[in-house]
């Protein structure tokens, strides 16, 4: 039997609401917090079910009550369809900024999947279903991306073979799969990087370990999810169903 794929059992389980689950599963998948963070709530004591302390392992369903240091969490009012946005974000813009301007009924909290550090920008996934986010967090590190690197000056035929050699500061090796000129005027020059598991701070370091002077890295694909033309900086847009199955189905190797 021809096993579904993971956003879709994530469906599958959000359409029995009933089912018991472990605490820190429930509230990750209601958005409200990492697995981990769940488990350092029940472990500080912070996290009630039904008036009793909550213990690691136990488990509850949405219709159960739930007490963060005394606050009722409402994890039943939690989204269902698994949502994931495809944010394009401006280099220096905050991520938080780009997540105000979703909308409300997708979710109350957002989790990003594999951030580009603030200076730089482009494509950003996040999600409002903390365990669907999680394993896009997993899923990213096994899945090529493509980003547009701005850089002084044209590298020259050394600069490109030890970047291709994908070596970081430390001592782990990305699979750099190519580094192509992109064009550019003046003293800028841009350059198309392709590398799998790659994060925006790695791949301004494998340039700047050449000795190149990086001014910016936009991330435009992320496996085979990419940011087009069409969606303009400071914009998001939902992942349709299809480009949610294409992430988990894509080759991991």
């Amino acid at each position: 039997m021809r096993r579904g794929s993971a956003p879709r059992r994530a469906r599958a389980r959000a359409a029995a609401p009933d089912a018991p689950e472990r605490l820190q599963k429930l509230l990750a998948r209601a958005g409200l917090g990492s697995r981990r963070e769940a488990e350092d709530w029940i472990r500080a004591g912070r996290l009630t079910v039904n008036g009793v302390p909550a213990t690691l392992g136990m488990r509850a369903t949405a219709a159960d009550q739930l007490r963060l240091d005394g606050r009722l969490v409402h994890a039943r009012s939690a989204p269902s369809g698994g949502h994931v946005f495809l944010c394009h974000r401006s280099p220096g813009a905050t991520l938080a900024a780009a997540i105000a301007r979703l909308p409300r009924r997708a979710g109350r909290r957002f989790i990003a999947v594999s951030p580009m550090p603030q200076v730089d920008g482009g494509l950003e996934l996040v999600s409002s279903d903390g365990e669907l986010a999680l394993r896009l967090q997993r899923r990213v590190h096994t899945l090529v991306s493509e980003f547009g690197v701005r850089v002084r000056g044209e590298l020259d035929e050394t600069q490109t073979q030890g970047v291709l050699r994908g070596e970081l500061d430390s001592g782990s090796v990305l699979e750099v799969q190519r580094l192509e000129p992109a064009g550019g005027e003046g003293a800028n020059r841009w350059y198309t990087l392709a590398a799998r598991g790659a994060s925006g701070k790695e791949v301004r370091q494998l340039l700047e370990r050449q000795g190149a002077l990086v001014s910016r890295v936009l991330r435009t694909q992320l496996g085979p999810v990419a940011l087009g033309r069409v969606l303009v900086r400071g914009h998001s847009r939902e992942l349709e169903p299809a480009e949610l199955d294409a992430l988990f189905a894509a080759p991991a190797a």
